[in-house]
């Protein structure tokens, strides 16, 4: 395995399919095992949650394994990895709303939760969906 550093992240991985329909609709993802490399070259271990509201493009499901696959073998922070992770999202989907959520398993007997929602107004968003904890119940991961 050959170790790479965050800047060596491939967007172009990431592939979209036209949107199938002009109705509004929520779609959800979850990666149960979710794994990169983190800053000490250790295996970091998490679950990832997108809440994707498509405009004119949906993700192409196949090409976001190849992408989380390609993470294996990155050495990065999580702070800096989630924030890759959407902007990454944003610019190949180009959403109405896109909410990444990583929620780390323990790492010396502490856990971590990581957010990222375009709706926020300091994301550039509108602050309309007034969801946030209600969401997050619905998963199952408040913390």
């Amino acid at each position: 395995m050959t170790k790479k550093l965050y800047q060596q992240i491939d967007l172009t991985i990431l592939k979209a399919l036209p949107n199938p329909s002009s109705e509004k609709y929520e779609m959800k993802i979850k990666v149960p095992e979710f794994t990169f490399l983190g800053v000490h070259e250790q295996p970091d271990f998490a679950k990832l949650y997108i809440t994707f509201y498509p405009k004119g493009k949906i993700i192409e499901l196949k090409s976001l394994k190849q992408y989380v696959y390609h993470l294996r073998d990155i050495i990065v922070s999580y702070e800096r990895l989630i924030n890759i992770m959407y902007d990454h999202m944003m610019e190949v989907y180009q959403p109405d709303r896109l909410r990444v959520t990583l929620i780390c398993n323990p790492r010396g007997g502490i856990s971590s939760k990581l957010v990222i929602d375009s709706d926020w107004k300091d994301r550039g968003g509108e602050d309309k969906y007034k969801d946030y904890p209600e969401r997050d119940d619905e998963w199952g991961i408040l913390m």
